[in-house]
């Protein structure tokens, strides 16, 4: 998936990129797709979007997806709002996109 590259970026600490998160699903399930109208990478959590127990479980997701600790991931922006821009801190966009493109190549 060619698009990958495009919609990671360099951040100074890491690499940055954008999720659309649907809550109260049955299974957690990251990444769940790719939503080419919006560039981002689909998210489904179990949690409600209340109280920030989805947030919480999207940083957790998304933290064992890319085998990091949870204080390397973090919202920075969207924290009330479906599309999130996630930061993972100490990871090259390379290994990002790397780490995506296995997945989706393996659907």
């Amino acid at each position: 998936m060619d698009d990958l590259e495009k919609i990671v970026e360099k951040h100074q600490d890491g690499a940055i990129f954008n999720i659309f998160v649907t809550t109260n699903s049955q299974n957690t399930i990251f990444p769940s797709g790719y939503d080419e109208w919006r560039k981002t990478i689909q998210i489904k959590v179990c949690s409600p979007a209340k109280d920030n127990k989805a947030n919480l479980e999207v940083l957790r997701t998304v933290a064992d997806f890319f085998d990091k600790s949870t204080k390397d991931v973090f919202i920075i922006s969207g924290g009330k709002n479906k599309e999130k821009k996630i930061l993972i801190k100490k990871m090259s966009t390379g290994d990002v996109v790397s780490k995506l493109q296995e997945y989706f190549n393996e659907l």
